[in-house]
């Protein structure tokens, strides 16, 4: 079966830093604009659940027909965003720390503008491979 998956990294200011089609579903132009508008509309929930719970793991925030937005929030208020249709609640939990793991490290970078999009070949292979283990 064909897992449909579309993860996003937003900034505290609403700005996409990185962003990854990373199910197994055959690639379309147009789904890739949908699963972004999906993702975007959602970011008005994740507002307001992130101030009403200390929870980093917010963990479906919405759905859009048979596709759910699942959220982690970092303590910097930058979003992790995955739109997916898969019910493994433990392994997108798993995916979400380990990708917060791999982003403390480009941050922590002296060269990365915090703020500025994740262009690093290195995070999109690793972000990629986590997908296909924990989605």
């Amino acid at each position: 079966m064909a897992s449909t998956a579309c993860f996003v990294i937003v900034s505290k200011n609403d700005i996409p830093i990185y962003e990854a089609e990373v199910g197994s579903a055959p690639k379309k132009e147009d789904l890739s604009y949908h699963h972004q508008f999906i993702l975007h509309a959602a970011l008005d929930v994740v507002q307001d659940l992130a101030w009403t719970t200390n929870a980093m793991f917010l963990k479906s925030v919405d759905r859009f027909n048979d596709l759910v937005v699942s959220v982690y929030v970092t303590a910097g208020h930058t979003r992790f965003m995955l739109l997916h249709d898969s019910r493994s609640e433990d392994g997108i939990k798993s995916f979400f720390q380990e990708v917060h793991e791999l982003y403390i490290k480009i941050f922590l970078n002296p060269l990365y503008l915090p703020g500025s999009r994740i262009t690093s070949s290195h995070f999109d292979t690793k972000v990629r491979a986590l997908a296909r283990k924990y989605l």
